[in-house]
């Protein structure tokens, strides 16, 4: 997203009243303006990794993805909202406080708006990848805020007097980010290259020591929509290995942010969440530490 200007959306501007009549009823339905900066970052964060699907595509990014997965995307996000708002659905996306309301969503630098938004409010959102921050706002979608030139399918974009009519319910907030875009490309490539889904967990977990890991991204990695959580287990009744186990006898330990939180404390690591896991691989000095807490280190 290009730099932000101020909004000059304040008392006095003529579009002041309406959009802060339309701001208080989606901050009154999402259960306020803290509520709506928990949930918007991950519903943004989760649609856009769905799509891109990197577990099955090897796609790390928005930029990859095809004209109509963009496209879908953008209506996944205006379904997500419509639900999260309990907003019902006029001639545009919504209709909040009696107003046709247009959702745009983006992941560049503008918004395209469409020729029967002009004139209407629009919902803007989008995600900057490379800052981790997200966007929402609220804009009118007059002709003096829209750029001359339109592209094929005659849509405008916002112009850089049009970005300053925006009245922010939601600007740079931060954004979680894509976890496998995080990870050299190589180490995805091992990951998902693994034939069994131990194979590809022991990997993951290996090669990304003292980091939290969501359950999300072990099941993407496991690929076992039934039961993923078995696979990191250790399974003495099985005759292979648990992931748990197979790493142990690399002397890292998987440790769970619940269970295992006393010993990720003593070890010095990161705040670890009831559903994340993080791995380490264990020192000499650190060895008679675990034993006490019950993990044995070859």
């Amino acid at each position: 997203m290009k730099a932000i200007p101020p909004s000059i959306i304040v008392p006095g501007h003529p579009d002041f009243h309406m959009l802060l009549d339309i701001a208080d009823d989606i901050f009154g339905r999402a259960g306020g303006q803290r509520e709506l900066a928990a949930w918007f970052p991950k519903m943004l964060r989760d649609a856009v990794d769905e799509v891109v699907d990197t577990p099955r595509t090897r796609r790390r990014s928005y930029e990859e993805l095809e004209k109509t997965e963009k496209t879908y995307l953008g209506t996944k996000i205006e379904i997500l909202t419509r639900a999260k708002l309990n907003l019902p659905k006029g001639r545009l996306d919504f209709v909040v406080r009696n107003r046709d309301v247009d959702l745009k969503f983006t992941i560049g630098n503008n918004w395209m708006i469409p020729k029967e938004a002009v004139g209407h409010v629009c919902l803007v959102a989008a995600i900057d990848e490379a800052k981790s921050q997200c966007f929402l706002g609220l804009v009118v979608a007059h002709a003096a805020n829209l750029t001359s030139g339109a592209n094929r399918d005659a849509k405008k974009s916002l112009s850089s007097v049009g970005f300053q009519q925006i009245y922010w319910l939601l600007n740079a907030v931060p954004c979680p980010q894509n976890f496998w875009r995080t990870l050299p490309p190589a180490l995805v490539d091992d990951v998902f290259s693994g034939q069994s889904g131990n194979d590809r967990i022991v990997t993951l977990f290996a090669g990304v020591l003292d980091r939290p890991v969501a359950r999300r991204i072990i099941e993407e990695a496991g690929g076992d929509q039934q039961d993923f959580m078995r696979r990191i287990r250790s399974d003495k009744k099985r005759s292979t290995l648990g992931a748990r186990d197979r790493l142990r006898q690399q002397k890292i330990l998987l440790l769970h942010g619940k269970k295992d939180a006393a010993l990720i404390r003593v070890l010095g690591l990161p705040p670890t969440t009831q559903s994340e896991f993080i791995s380490h691989a264990v020192t000499p000095a650190e060895r008679h530490i675990c034993a006490q807490r019950g993990w044995s280190v070859p």
